[in-house]
Protein backbone atom coordinates (compact mmCIF):
# COMPACT_ATOMS: atom_id res chain seq x y z
CA UNK A 1 0.00 0.00 0.00
CA UNK A 2 1.15 3.53 -0.81
CA UNK A 3 2.37 5.11 1.78
CA UNK A 4 1.36 9.00 1.58
CA UNK A 5 0.49 12.00 4.35
CA UNK A 6 -2.57 12.26 6.40
CA UNK A 7 -3.60 16.05 6.33
CA UNK A 8 -6.50 17.22 9.30
CA UNK A 9 -7.82 19.97 9.73
CA UNK A 10 -8.48 19.67 14.03
CA UNK A 11 -11.43 22.77 14.83
CA UNK A 12 -11.74 23.75 18.10
CA UNK A 13 -14.76 25.57 19.30
CA UNK A 14 -17.86 26.27 21.02
CA UNK A 15 -20.43 26.05 18.69
CA UNK A 16 -22.56 28.37 16.56
CA UNK A 17 -20.96 29.79 13.64
CA UNK A 18 -22.67 33.23 13.13
CA UNK A 19 -21.43 35.07 9.60
CA UNK A 20 -20.35 33.40 5.90
CA UNK A 21 -21.15 30.09 3.92
CA UNK A 22 -22.37 27.01 5.64
CA UNK A 23 -19.65 25.43 7.41
CA UNK A 24 -20.50 21.67 6.28
CA UNK A 25 -20.27 22.42 2.48
CA UNK A 26 -16.66 23.82 3.01
CA UNK A 27 -15.90 20.43 5.13
CA UNK A 28 -17.26 18.29 2.43
CA UNK A 29 -14.97 20.34 -0.04
CA UNK A 30 -11.83 20.08 2.03
CA UNK A 31 -12.95 16.09 2.47
CA UNK A 32 -13.36 16.23 -1.45
CA UNK A 33 -9.14 17.38 -1.31
CA UNK A 34 -8.27 14.99 0.69
CA UNK A 35 -7.95 16.68 3.93
CA UNK A 36 -10.06 15.63 6.84
CA UNK A 37 -11.94 17.93 9.12
CA UNK A 38 -12.45 17.02 12.69
CA UNK A 39 -14.16 19.30 15.42
CA UNK A 40 -14.24 19.26 18.87
CA UNK A 41 -17.12 21.13 20.89
CA UNK A 42 -15.87 22.83 24.33
CA UNK A 43 -18.72 22.90 26.87
CA UNK A 44 -18.48 24.70 29.61
CA UNK A 45 -17.43 22.73 33.37
CA UNK A 46 -21.26 24.17 34.26
CA UNK A 47 -23.18 23.57 31.50
CA UNK A 48 -25.82 20.91 31.32
CA UNK A 49 -27.56 21.45 28.46
CA UNK A 50 -26.56 20.51 24.84
CA UNK A 51 -24.95 23.63 23.54
CA UNK A 52 -27.43 25.23 20.19
CA UNK A 53 -24.28 24.31 17.84
CA UNK A 54 -23.63 20.63 18.32
CA UNK A 55 -25.89 19.81 15.36
CA UNK A 56 -23.25 22.12 13.53
CA UNK A 57 -20.58 20.79 14.94
CA UNK A 58 -21.36 16.74 14.21
CA UNK A 59 -22.75 17.85 10.87
CA UNK A 60 -19.20 19.83 9.73
CA UNK A 61 -17.23 16.76 11.18
CA UNK A 62 -19.59 14.21 8.93
CA UNK A 63 -19.25 16.25 5.74
CA UNK A 64 -15.41 16.17 6.55
CA UNK A 65 -15.10 13.04 6.71
CA UNK A 66 -13.81 13.43 10.10
CA UNK A 67 -15.00 12.35 14.14
CA UNK A 68 -16.66 15.03 16.11
CA UNK A 69 -16.58 15.36 19.56
CA UNK A 70 -18.01 17.03 22.45
CA UNK A 71 -15.93 17.77 26.08
CA UNK A 72 -15.51 19.47 29.29
CA UNK A 73 -12.89 21.92 29.47
CA UNK A 74 -11.27 19.58 32.02
CA UNK A 75 -11.07 16.78 29.96
CA UNK A 76 -9.88 18.63 26.43
CA UNK A 77 -6.39 17.26 26.59
CA UNK A 78 -7.04 13.48 26.08
CA UNK A 79 -9.76 14.75 23.58
CA UNK A 80 -7.94 16.47 21.57
CA UNK A 81 -5.43 13.11 21.30
CA UNK A 82 -7.49 10.98 20.78
CA UNK A 83 -9.96 12.60 18.19
CA UNK A 84 -6.34 13.33 16.31
CA UNK A 85 -5.98 9.26 16.30
CA UNK A 86 -9.07 7.95 15.99
CA UNK A 87 -9.34 10.45 12.36
CA UNK A 88 -6.08 8.89 11.14
CA UNK A 89 -7.87 5.02 11.90
CA UNK A 90 -10.91 6.68 10.24
CA UNK A 91 -9.64 7.61 7.18
CA UNK A 92 -6.68 4.40 7.06
CA UNK A 93 -9.82 2.62 7.22
CA UNK A 94 -11.54 4.19 5.10
CA UNK A 95 -8.46 3.89 2.48
CA UNK A 96 -7.82 -0.11 3.29
CA UNK A 97 -11.73 -0.44 2.18
CA UNK A 98 -11.61 1.32 -1.10
CA UNK A 99 -8.39 -1.07 -1.56
CA UNK A 100 -10.53 -3.98 -0.65
CA UNK A 101 -13.32 -3.42 -2.99
CA UNK A 102 -10.20 -3.10 -5.73
CA UNK A 103 -9.17 -6.43 -4.80
CA UNK A 104 -12.41 -7.73 -4.01
CA UNK A 105 -15.00 -6.49 -5.56
CA UNK A 106 -17.62 -3.82 -4.53
CA UNK A 107 -19.71 -6.00 -1.64
CA UNK A 108 -16.41 -6.62 -0.04
CA UNK A 109 -15.61 -4.09 2.94
CA UNK A 110 -13.23 -4.38 6.12
CA UNK A 111 -16.97 -5.04 8.17
CA UNK A 112 -18.00 -7.32 5.68
CA UNK A 113 -14.63 -10.51 6.43
CA UNK A 114 -14.21 -12.70 8.90
CA UNK A 115 -12.86 -11.56 12.87
CA UNK A 116 -9.47 -13.42 11.74
CA UNK A 117 -8.75 -11.15 9.00
CA UNK A 118 -10.48 -8.29 9.86
CA UNK A 119 -8.06 -8.49 13.10
CA UNK A 120 -5.03 -8.56 10.76
CA UNK A 121 -5.49 -5.73 8.54
CA UNK A 122 -6.85 -3.58 11.58
CA UNK A 123 -3.09 -4.16 12.76
CA UNK A 124 -1.84 -3.45 9.46
CA UNK A 125 -3.89 0.27 9.57
CA UNK A 126 -2.91 0.84 13.64
CA UNK A 127 0.87 0.42 12.11
CA UNK A 128 -0.10 2.53 8.88
CA UNK A 129 -1.40 4.92 11.42
CA UNK A 130 1.56 4.95 13.87
CA UNK A 131 4.50 4.75 10.66
CA UNK A 132 2.18 7.82 8.06
CA UNK A 133 3.52 11.25 7.79
CA UNK A 134 1.01 13.22 9.52
CA UNK A 135 0.10 17.19 8.99
CA UNK A 136 -2.18 18.90 11.46
CA UNK A 137 -4.01 22.33 10.92
CA UNK A 138 -5.37 23.48 14.11
CA UNK A 139 -7.86 25.63 13.38
CA UNK A 140 -8.88 27.52 16.90
CA UNK A 141 -12.19 29.52 17.18
CA UNK A 142 -11.42 32.43 19.53
CA UNK A 143 -14.48 34.57 19.07
CA UNK A 144 -15.37 36.46 22.49
CA UNK A 145 -17.55 33.19 24.07
CA UNK A 146 -13.97 31.49 23.30
CA UNK A 147 -12.50 33.76 26.16
CA UNK A 148 -12.16 31.40 29.17
CA UNK A 149 -11.63 28.35 27.46
CA UNK A 150 -8.00 29.17 25.66
CA UNK A 151 -5.85 28.58 28.37
CA UNK A 152 -7.28 25.10 28.06
CA UNK A 153 -6.62 24.72 24.90
CA UNK A 154 -2.61 26.06 25.33
CA UNK A 155 -2.62 23.21 27.60
CA UNK A 156 -4.58 20.66 25.34
CA UNK A 157 -1.94 21.52 22.34
CA UNK A 158 0.97 21.28 24.34
CA UNK A 159 -0.52 17.39 24.98
CA UNK A 160 -0.91 16.95 21.36
CA UNK A 161 2.60 17.19 20.51
CA UNK A 162 3.98 15.69 23.42
CA UNK A 163 1.70 12.52 22.49
CA UNK A 164 2.25 13.17 18.64
CA UNK A 165 6.06 12.98 18.81
CA UNK A 166 6.23 9.77 20.03
CA UNK A 167 5.05 8.58 16.37
CA UNK A 168 7.33 7.45 13.58
CA UNK A 169 5.81 9.09 11.08
CA UNK A 170 6.84 12.93 10.64
CA UNK A 171 4.83 15.08 12.09
CA UNK A 172 4.10 18.72 10.65
CA UNK A 173 1.66 21.06 12.71
CA UNK A 174 0.51 24.73 12.22
CA UNK A 175 -2.00 26.94 14.37
CA UNK A 176 -4.76 29.41 12.73
CA UNK A 177 -7.42 31.08 14.83
CA UNK A 178 -10.24 33.08 13.51
CA UNK A 179 -11.39 35.30 13.35
CA UNK A 180 -8.25 37.22 11.72
CA UNK A 181 -7.67 40.86 11.75
CA UNK A 182 -8.09 41.49 8.69
CA UNK A 183 -9.19 37.44 6.87
CA UNK A 184 -11.48 35.31 8.00
CA UNK A 185 -8.31 33.36 9.44
CA UNK A 186 -4.95 34.62 11.44
CA UNK A 187 -1.60 32.52 11.41
CA UNK A 188 -0.46 32.12 14.60
CA UNK A 189 2.42 29.37 14.28
CA UNK A 190 3.85 28.46 10.92
CA UNK A 191 4.07 24.74 9.34
CA UNK A 192 6.47 23.35 11.64
CA UNK A 193 7.68 19.24 12.79
CA UNK A 194 8.02 21.01 16.69
CA UNK A 195 4.96 21.92 17.64
CA UNK A 196 7.15 21.90 21.31
CA UNK A 197 7.86 25.79 20.29
CA UNK A 198 4.20 26.61 20.51
CA UNK A 199 4.41 27.74 23.93
CA UNK A 200 5.85 31.03 22.04
CA UNK A 201 3.08 31.39 20.23
CA UNK A 202 0.15 31.91 22.81
CA UNK A 203 0.18 35.32 23.91
CA UNK A 204 -0.93 35.72 19.96
CA UNK A 205 -4.24 33.90 20.88
CA UNK A 206 -6.25 36.23 21.63
CA UNK A 207 -10.08 36.31 21.54
CA UNK A 208 -13.01 38.47 20.29
CA UNK A 209 -15.62 38.88 17.69
CA UNK A 210 -17.61 37.00 15.71
CA UNK A 211 -17.79 33.15 14.23
CA UNK A 212 -16.99 32.61 10.67
CA UNK A 213 -16.71 29.05 10.85
CA UNK A 214 -17.13 28.41 6.87
CA UNK A 215 -15.14 30.76 5.83
CA UNK A 216 -12.34 29.60 7.92
CA UNK A 217 -12.30 26.26 7.19
CA UNK A 218 -11.93 26.83 3.72
CA UNK A 219 -9.07 29.14 4.03
CA UNK A 220 -7.72 26.48 6.31
CA UNK A 221 -7.78 23.96 3.52
CA UNK A 222 -6.28 26.03 1.03
CA UNK A 223 -2.93 26.23 3.54
CA UNK A 224 -2.37 22.80 2.92
CA UNK A 225 -1.76 23.51 -1.14
CA UNK A 226 0.11 26.49 -0.29
CA UNK A 227 2.56 24.47 1.75
CA UNK A 228 2.80 21.81 -0.94
CA UNK A 229 3.72 24.59 -3.58
CA UNK A 230 6.09 26.37 -1.22
CA UNK A 231 7.97 22.94 -0.29
CA UNK A 232 7.70 22.38 -4.69
CA UNK A 233 10.39 24.54 -4.83
CA UNK A 234 12.92 23.74 -2.01
CA UNK A 235 12.17 19.54 -2.25
CA UNK A 236 16.05 19.60 -1.96
CA UNK A 237 15.49 20.25 1.81
CA UNK A 238 13.18 17.34 2.44
CA UNK A 239 13.97 14.66 -0.08
CA UNK A 240 11.81 11.59 -0.17
CA UNK A 241 8.63 13.49 1.57
CA UNK A 242 5.97 11.90 -0.40
CA UNK A 243 2.56 14.43 -0.62
CA UNK A 244 -0.69 12.46 -1.14
CA UNK A 245 -4.31 13.04 -0.06
CA UNK A 246 -6.15 9.45 0.90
Amino acid sequence: MKKGTLKQILLITDGCSNQGEDPSATAALANQQGVTVNVIGILDDDQTEQPEGLQEIEDIALSGGGVSQLVYKQALSQTVQMVTKQAMTQTLQGFVNKELKQILGSEQTLEDMEPEKRGEIMEVVEDMGETSDLEVLVLIDTSASMHDKLPTVKEALIDLSISLNARIGRNRFCIFSFPGKRKSIQKVFDWSPELDAVTTVFPKLTSGGITPTGPAIREAMYQFGKKSLLRSFKDEDEPGMEEAGY
